[in-house]
């Protein structure tokens, strides 16, 4: 996997806590697009030119606006190979095409593409040459020039080069149009040439077109009106792809097992308590007599609204990875399965739209659906309880003025009991009281709307309170916590040596939550997300606001451990010092000291580095990734993921090494460590 070699040698971290470098000796930093995409090139090969193995392909010298499509499908989850997802899923729009117009720009030489061990006979390449220059009639094949253009070399904006490319590469995309693992958007052009494409004519196509020399010119065509190759077709190559996920369970045996295992206890609690707590939990005093609609058209109102709904971030978790916005339809993996957000918009059978303001409150301040249902609790109701009438009414009258969507909820995929009716009562019972927001006199109007904020609106507790073991919690104390089906731990937010900001100056705490980057921290992993899609939409009162309440958290401070007395590093440590000088030294400095201001953080003295889980550090080295492209931090720099390059022993000595050496205070990573998580997000990470 040399490929992946090249990775590890050239990528950035963006937490500041892994990068990839050749040497320790620190060169000069550029701010420049070449220095924030070494975690594209690293993979791809420098500027673009492709990963020796031919896995990585090519990005030199393609049609801008194919490149954006590629970049758009990882994003938007059209396209599936888990490694990519995760580096791009926080960039914006302008920031893909600024990194696809980048390498599109970069013209170097096509090497000479591999060939087969065995060469083809004359009547192979013959059939190859005619599928790629003028198809076959008969079995209603168009010819690869009809979109890739007459020299093959690609057609602007969206159609990429057949020639220059290794053999095994060219497979491979063929073969996962011919499966089913790749798929554009309708009218899906490629996939019916995949079909009529027999496997004798992959291999007879692939075979010629490595064999065909690169022409001096190879720059793609320009934009030309090319005809339809098959009728109505449009979007020939634009890459949207699809893959089924199937994951082959037995899931009526898991159901068995676990009701075996967990009968004997709940059948006894269920039966005595199921008539107490379903009559406490199906009589909320509601009254859903009101079915007065809430007006859709006024501005003001709908402002609001949609303020609300940004910085509640309920668009994103509403969204299914390139679904509609707000039709539903995310899988939220937790502990005790996989529950789906429900459709926000206003289509009549699959939506919100027959839902009257006062069932919509209900559903906010109660937990229950239009019939009465009890929701489950990964919709926050436990927060946005507290959410004042007018704001929930604003957001009603958001949601109702979006487009339909037609988009039935999939079935949650809860294991048994936790999906039923009656444990989430019992749930509810010990866990859920309703109740508006509260003003406390004795705190300042600032305050107090940054605790409306923090504990209802963006729902911050709901990661950052410690959960037990029936995902339960005090809702108002944060004093973090695992997420443990995502593999991230929440900081503390009470703790100056994890997250708290106490002793912060106000408009540092501003701009990490609008702009997730200071130099004081910066936002990853769940919290990326947050600010990518709620926080940085918070107007300047509001982020003040929440600034003040959260400089106000007490402070509770746990015994500083003992100095480590340790004479010199443990072999694992030592182990890792070289690693770190492979992989990390060329941007974070051979003493953790780092450079570029915020695009490659210092180590040394790190909290995040230093904190006791250590499964953040882990991520960020297993996945890589950029920050989140936010106004005030448009273009981050990134890194390409490690999971593939280091093995276990591998990432934990350097990890070792970063959390025991230049004053730091952390203890040592096992392999073990490592192995776990890498073995527990694996199926988090390909979805």
């Amino acid at each position: 996997m040399h490929s992946w070699l090249e990775c590890a040698a050239r990528g950035v971290l963006v937490l500041g806590l892994a990068a990839s470098a050749a040497a320790w000796s620190t060169p000069t930093f550029e701010d420049s697009m070449a220095q924030r995409t070494l975690a594209c090139s690293a993979c791809h090969g420098e500027q673009g030119r492709a990963g020796p193995d031919g896995f990585y392909p090519r990005l030199a010298g393609k049609p801008a606006g194919y490149l954006y499509n590629q970049l758009l499908n990882f994003r938007d989850g059209r396209r599936h190979y888990g490694p990519m997802t995760q580096m791009v899923q926080w960039l914006s729009d302008d920031y893909l095409m600024e990194i696809a117009r980048y390498f599109s720009s970069q013209q170097l030489p096509y090497p000479t593409p591999g060939h087969a061990a065995r060469p083809p006979g004359p009547a192979v390449l013959q059939r190859g040459r005619q599928l790629a220059l003028e198809g076959d009639r008969a079995q209603r094949l168009p010819a690869c020039t009809a979109c890739h253009g007459l020299r093959l070399m690609g057609v602007e904006p969206r159609f990429p080069a057949l020639l220059g490319l290794p053999a095994d590469y060219l497979l491979a995309q063929l073969g996962g149009w011919k499966s089913g693992q790749r798929r554009a958007h309708a009218p899906d052009c490629m996939a019916h040439v995949a079909e009529r494409l027999g496997d004798a004519d992959v291999h007879a196509v692939v075979a010629w077109l490595t064999r065909q020399p690169v022409p001096n010119n190879s720059h793609p065509a320009s934009a030309a009106a090319l005809a339809p190759a098959l009728g109505p077709c449009q979007g020939l190559g634009n890459g949207h792809d699809r893959l089924d996920h199937a994951v082959a369970v037995d899931g009526a045996d898991r159901r068995m097992s676990l009701r075996l295992r967990l009968i004997s206890v709940l059948a006894l609690v269920a039966v005595l308590a199921a008539a107490w707590l379903w009559h406490l939990d199906f009589n909320d005093g509601m009254d859903l007599s009101d079915t007065a609609a809430v007006p859709t058209d006024d501005p003001t109102l709908l402002a609001r609204g949609a303020y609300l709904a940004r910085v509640g971030n309920c668009i994103s978790c509403h969204t299914a990875r390139g679904g509609a916005p707000a039709a539903g339809g995310r899988a939220i993996v937790t502990e005790f399965g996989t529950v789906f957000s429900s459709n926000l918009t206003p289509d009549p059978e699959t939506g919100i739209g027959r839902w009257s303001a006062a069932a919509f409150r209900r559903a906010l301040h109660h937990g229950r659906s239009i019939d009465g249902r009890l929701l489950v609790p990964a919709f926050p109701y436990t927060h946005t309880t507290m959410l004042v009438r007018a704001d929930v009414e604003a957001l009603h009258a958001w949601l109702r003025s979006l487009p339909p969507v037609r988009a039935a909820r999939p079935a949650h995929e809860l294991r048994w009991p936790f999906g039923t009716q009656v444990a989430l009562a019992a749930w509810r019972a010990f866990y859920f009281r309703p109740g508006e927001y509260r003003a406390d006199p004795q705190q300042s109007a600032e305050w107090n709307r940054g605790a409306y904020l923090v504990q209802g609106v963006a729902h911050c507790s709901a990661c950052h309170a410690r959960r037990d073991v029936l995902g339960g919690a005090d809702w108002s104390d944060m004093r973090g916590g695992m997420l443990k089906a995502q593999g991230w731990y929440a900081p503390s937010l009470l703790d100056a040596r994890e997250a708290g900001v106490a002793d912060w100056p106000a408009e540092d705490i501003v701009r990490l939550l609008r702009a997730g980057v200071t130099e004081r921290g910066r936002a990853s992993g769940l919290m990326a997300e947050v600010v990518l899609g709620g926080t940085q939409f918070l107007s300047d009162a509001d982020s003040l606001a929440m600034a003040s309440y959260l400089k106000s958290l007490p402070q509770v401070v746990e015994p500083a451990l003992p100095a480590r007395q340790q004479a010199e590093p443990s072999r694992l440590a030592q182990a890792g010092a070289r690693l770190y000088g492979q992989h990390c030294a060329q941007c974070h400095g051979e003493r953790g000291q780092g450079q570029g201001g915020l695009a490659y953080p210092a180590l040394a003295g790190n909290r995040a580095v230093m904190l006791g889980p250590v499964d953040n550090l882990l991520q960020a080295v297993l996945h890589g990734g950029f920050n989140a492209a936010t106004p005030g931090y448009p273009r981050p720099f990134g890194m390409p993921p490690f999971m593939l390059e280091l093995d276990d022993a591998q990432i934990a000595a350097v990890l070792s090494h970063i959390r025991t050496a230049w004053g730091n205070q952390a203890g040592e990573v096992t392999p073990l460590q490592v192995h776990t998580l890498r073995s527990r997000i694996a199926p988090v990470a390909a979805q």
